[in-house]
Formats: C-alpha cells, structure tokens, sequence
C-alpha cells in the first residue's frame, strides 16, 4: 500500500473536524484540551519511533543541523506572527504546520511502515482537531459555512504537496 493511501486518513479528518464544528461549536475549554492531548500524541509518536531510528541510522551532525534550523524557522515565525492579524495569520500559521505535518509523514513513510503508520494515526488526531479549531475561528468571520469547510479542507490539502508525501509516493511503503 501506498504513502499517499495513509495520507487520505488525515485529510478525511480534517473533514470530519470542519463539518462537526460548523455544526456544533466546540467551547474553549474541549480545543485546548484536544489540542494539548494531539500534540502530546505526535511527541510521543515522534519520540518513540522517529528520534530512536535517527539517532542510530543518522549522522549527529545533520540532527543537529536540522534541529537548529527548526528553532530558527519558529523563532521567525514568531516574529512574523506580531505583523499579521486575524483570520489571514491563522491559515498562514496553520498552513505551515501542514506543511510541516506532510514532510514530517512522508520521511516517516521513507523511514519505514511502522513509522509511517504511528505518525499517520498521531498527525490524523492532530488535524481532526486543527480542522476543529480552524472551522470555528474562521466561521466568525466568514458567514457560509459550505466555504469555511472548503477553505479549511483545501489548506489541508496541502498535507500531500509536501516534498516527503511527494517522495514517499513515488513507491509502495518500506516494510520495516
């Protein structure tokens, strides 16, 4: 089977978390903590079976290296975050954190099947509840719910513009 197959589930997600929230308003509280549990799942995914495989097949310098352009690239964003407000902020922000998602997915893929598939179940739980929190800022700016669930579903789409899903498509999953 196929990277791309497994990068469906998140996308579908996405979806499911769009349509639930135009429907029923998740308060405050539930986003922050469904928030606080998807990143603690994609650590924990990344720490368990990514940083390890790195850490024995990888050369210390290029970790390293990557690393240090990972804080420097947040530390811009940071920057950049002050100069924009609203709803055009947001989908930036959220736009890189999918890019970075699908990179994230696809190296994982490259990596291995096992890999692959623990990343795909703990970023599908993050961008369920992305799709959640996305769906609920921009309906109080935008009236029609029909375009804030496209908006929301087309910047999830770039999950598989990404160069490590586009990689990782190009042959069927390694088999760890």
């Amino acid at each position: 089977m196929s990277a791309i197959f497994y990068t469906l589930i998140p996308l579908v997600a996405v979806l499911v978390g769009a349509i639930l929230s135009t429907a029923r308003r998740p308060g405050a509280g539930f986003v922050s903590a469904m928030q606080h549990l998807a990143a603690g799942v994609v650590f924990a995914a990344a720490a368990t079976e990514i940083l390890p495989q790195i850490k024995h097949d990888a050369s210390p310098a290029a970790t390293l290296l990557g690393g240090i352009v990972g804080v420097a690239v947040m530390l811009l964003l940071k920057q950049l975050e002050g100069r924009a407000k609203g709803p055009v902020a947001m989908l930036g922000a959220v736009g890189i954190d999918i890019l970075v998602d699908g990179l994230v997915l696809g190296l994982a893929f490259v990596a291995g099947e096992k890999a692959g598939i623990l990343l795909t179940v703990a970023l599908t739980l993050e961008v369920l509840f992305l799709g959640l929190t996305v769906t609920a800022e921009l309906g109080e700016t935008i009236t029609s719910k029909l375009r804030v669930i496209a908006t929301v579903f087309g910047l999830s789409l770039l999950l598989l513009r990404t160069p490590g899903i586009k990689g990782a498509t190009d042959r069927p999953v390694a088999p760890d």
